[in-house]
């Protein structure tokens, strides 16, 4: 009987590593988790990920969270995130120990990271980086700072 308990608690601490130092993001909504992996850009960093989906969360219903290794991000990449995600929370973790707990930070404008859908928009027929302001940030309200046409947050790619 110890054996099997042994057993079971090996694996259960596998399932949950502890992270010694890195990056925390939580409260992550289920449908958006891999829109936040490719915007952070994880697949492509050699550190250890730890990548949860569709979990229990008793504010959103089902969540998803990432630890990253070793990897802090800088405030602009994790800002990123509020636009698809502005339920995250941002937890940095050193020794074990949770130093910093932030939600995320929607900034005033959006510069380079969303499209703007409008067909006759200049940034879609001219090499520019597209520029929104944030008109609303719950829920997500963009607005294109040339064509001044509004996405609402399902509409953001």
């Amino acid at each position: 009987m110890n054996l099997h308990n042994s057993n079971m608690n090996e694996k259960k601490e596998l399932a949950v590593a502890a992270l010694r130092n890195g990056t925390v993001i939580d409260h992550i909504p289920a449908d958006q988790l891999f829109k936040c992996v490719a915007l952070l850009g994880i697949e492509s960093l050699d550190k250890s990920v730890t990548i949860g989906n569709n979990l229990q969360s008793r504010r959103l219903g089902k969540k998803g969270i990432i630890k990253v290794e070793d990897t802090f991000f800088p405030d602009d990449v994790l800002s990123r995130i509020a636009i698809i995600a502005p339920s995250a929370v941002i937890n940095i973790i050193r020794d074990y120990e949770v130093i910093s707990k932030q939600p995320v930070r929607l900034p005033d404008e959006v510069i380079g990271i969303v499209e703007c859908n409008n067909p006759k928009c200049i940034t879609r027929n001219e090499p520019m980086k597209s520029r929104f302001r944030v008109i609303n940030r719950n829920p997500v309200t963009l607005s294109c700072y040339y064509c001044e046409h509004e996405l609402s947050a399902g509409q953001i790619k």
